[in-house]
């Protein structure tokens, strides 16, 4: 009899643990910023944290029971955290017919996630948020971490460039953390924690995530003012905003149920994919594809914020690699003895200067020095830019942490000089044409071949460099109409404002053509141009 007694305390004392855990659940659940009691048939452990105390009879049969086996992989795990309010209407059926008819999409986007989902769910139950907010990628990105939208929006989790900035994702040459797997879904959690404690509601949060939460506090609003109710399905909201959640849900009940739409999801074990790995030196991608004994599209799935050929270790200080090779990328790189690990570096471009001359100095033809650097045609590069450029041979010393973060590649329009004519005026000189034109009198003097004091006679021909735009102003200002097409330029008369009228005119080049220098001071540069008047392309 003791014995019997002393079992059914024991079992007491364990059913008042269930009953600590449901109490203690519902608590962290509240301030993690959950949704409140658990829902019935969740599985997620929760461990007393109180003593234990005897559960009567009629209490222990209003408890449920927590399932002891572990999930038989991350669909089934993900299932038994569903937390949110399931969403009924004619947009989540057609959603869900729409996902359902194209199996093919369905299995690329289950697939493609296989390399991410581990990673998420654990980050939602280390915060107890619902687990169906791992599936929000298919809706975002289809769980491509390259994906960028038409409103420039990147990454798995389609973050903007400013919310990313304000999520502190970094964006600069080297990489975009809006890619980064890790940043990113931190980020993306953090977001939707802030909305879901904006607006208590996980469908006015997901809305606000796509629509932005100022929107979503003007559309409650409105409905506030209108005395009309202020759920998801109540707002007036854009198009791409009606259908967010709707399919959500779709994906929800497709992954809940997938027998009953004629789906097969792939297998998904309940493992970590990747782990991370330091990085301690610049090292070339390939090189490091390589020496993990990955494919080059299976390391940059993994590490797709990295978008140049090098890793820089002082910006990215670790890698991520598929869990059976990261013992085997430190072994081959603790033993690579073939020479330096990166083969490209980053130069700060120490004046403006055209890409021919950036090429140049950095021993790369233009056209690499273009492709590899993202520059676009008719641009200098403005001083303080970052460029990746070859790393030579004596150049021992990795990227500095200062470059890595704050590397940025800016630009400025190049200036394109036509050589035009003006009629000098009555008691023009060098230095009111100079003046007029915005140029250096000591230029206006050498183009004319005169001294720098000369003054012009009335109706003289004076020989200028300008930009097309200014030059285009002069013409169109003066009331002189642009040459016909014959090569002659048909003069209007001008009304009288003090000063001769303009006769813009491009000349002709001498025979051969020639070049025309202007100090890089007044922004002007190198003009070659063709016989017949037109200028030349520019070589750069």
């Amino acid at each position: 009899m003791k014995f019997i007694a002393a079992t059914c305390l024991a079992g007491s004392l364990v059913l008042a643990g269930c009953a600590s855990t449901d109490n203690s659940s519902t608590s962290s659940s509240t301030q993690a910023g959950g949704t409140g009691a658990r829902a019935a048939g969740s599985a997620s452990p929760v461990y007393p944290r109180d003593a234990l105390s005897p559960l009567s009879s009629g209490r222990a049969q209003s408890q449920s029971v927590v399932a002891l086996a572990p999930p038989t992989d991350m669909w089934d795990r993900i299932r038994r955290g569903f937390k949110m309010p399931n969403l009924e209407s004619d947009l989540v059926r057609d959603r869900e017919q729409w996902y359902a008819s194209r199996p093919d999409y369905i299995q690329r986007m289950t697939e493609r996630s296989n390399k991410y989902m581990f990673h998420i769910v654990e980050e939602l139950e280390r915060r107890n948020m619902p687990t169906e907010l791992a599936l929000l990628p298919f809706i975002e990105s289809a769980f491509n971490p390259q994906a960028v939208s038409s409103a420039r929006a990147a990454g798995m989790w389609q973050f903007m460039p400013a919310t990313g900035t304000d999520f502190d994702l970094k964006q600069n040459i080297f990489r975009d953390d809006r890619r980064d797997v890790l940043a990113s879904t931190r980020a993306a959690l953090d977001y939707l924690q802030k909305l879901y404690g904006m607006f208590g509601d996980w469908q006015l949060a997901l809305a606000a995530y796509n629509w932005g939460e100022g929107s979503v506090s003007r559309a409650i609003a409105k409905n506030q003012r209108l005395g009309l109710p202020t759920t998801y399905s109540d707002l007036t909201m854009p198009a791409e905003t009606r259908l967010y959640v709707p399919k959500l849900q779709a994906v929800k009940n497709i992954v809940a149920n997938p027998q009953a739409f004629n789906t097969e999801l792939p297998l998904i074990a309940n493992h970590p994919y990747f782990q991370t790995v330091s990085l301690t030196r610049d090292l070339d991608v390939e090189l490091a594809a390589k020496l993990a004994d990955v494919r080059l599209d299976d390391f940059r799935a993994l590490n797709p914020a990295a978008h140049k050929p090098v890793l820089i270790a002082a910006g990215t200080p670790q890698i991520l690699l598929p869990w059976d090779n990261a013992a085997v990328f430190q072994r081959n790189f603790d033993a690579y003895a073939q020479g330096q690990y990166a083969s490209w570096t980053a130069w700060v471009v120490p004046t403006t200067m055209t890409v021919a001359d950036a090429a140049q100095r950095s021993g790369m033809s233009e056209a690499d020095l273009r492709a590899i650097n993202n520059v676009p045609p008719r641009m200098l590069i403005k001083t303080g830019s970052t460029l990746i450029v070859p790393r030579g041979a004596r150049v021992k010393e990795d990227v500095a942490a200062v470059v890595a973060d704050e590397g940025h590649l800016s630009f400025q329009p190049e200036i394109v000089n036509r050589r035009t004519t003006v009629k000098a005026g009555r008691n023009d000189s060098v230095a009111s044409i100079a003046r007029r034109y915005n140029l250096k009198p000591t230029n206006v003097a050498e183009w004319n071949d005169v001294k720098p004091n000369h003054a012009f006679k009335r109706g003289y021909s004076v020989v200028v460099y300008l930009p097309i735009r200014a030059a285009a102003t002069a013409r169109v200002g003066a009331g002189v109409s642009t040459a016909a097409r014959g090569g002659h330029a048909a003069a209007t008369p001008a009304k009288r404002t003090g000063t001769a009228p303009v006769k813009a005119v491009v000349s002709r080049a001498p025979r051969g053509g020639n070049v025309v220098k202007v100090p890089a001071s007044s922004k002007q540069q190198v003009v070659r141009e063709k016989r017949g008047g037109t200028p030349a392309k520019k070589k750069h």
